[in-house]
């Protein structure tokens, strides 16, 4: 049963997960962030313009955040070789998983109804969720605008741990 995003907060239990992740082409699981951050984030499709900027920036950051114990994941419902190919040719430097299913993007409810130019589909609605090495979401941000986003999660993180 799919989790409206709106009832998962800061202090729940992030909705445990198994997907199989570009580059390293093994399958994760939310356990196996035990004792660090997690940065979960989801994004509509690979190489789409919004998409390809939040993974650059991620990208971009990925040392600072590494520096407060955090790790990065991407996830879209793309499939691993998309996420290779979007890898490759951006030379990301972060972990994307693919959601083929949906069951992730179910279970924390950004699997939503758009309606696009007056067309209704069900799409991934870009959001984040910080969750704390007790696998507890410390803080989420729902319907993503990506300038600027990126810095906001890496100073929420900061402020968390000081």
């Amino acid at each position: 049963m799919p989790v409206n995003l709106t009832h998962l907060e800061a202090g729940n239990t992030g909705p445990d997960f198994s997907i199989p992740t570009s580059g390293i082409e093994k399958t994760v699981k939310l356990g196996d962030y035990r004792g660090r951050y997690l940065i979960l984030y989801f994004y509509p499709k690979d190489a789409t313009p919004g998409c390809t900027t939040e993974a650059i920036e991620f990208t971009a950051q990925k040392q600072a955040f590494e520096a407060l114990d955090a790790d990065i994941l991407g996830v879209s419902r793309d499939t691993v070789e998309k996420h290779n190919k979007f890898i490759a040719k951006q030379e990301l430097g972060i972990l994307l998983g693919a959601d083929i299913d949906g069951k992730v993007t179910e279970d924390y409810g950004v699997w939503v109804k758009k309606n696009m130019y007056g067309k209704t589909y069900m799409g991934i609605q870009r959001a984040t969720f910080l969750i704390g090495p007790d696998g507890n979401i410390v803080k989420v941000w729902p319907k993503v605008r990506v300038k600027g986003h990126v810095d906001d999660v890496l100073q929420s993180l900061r402020d968390h741990k000081a």
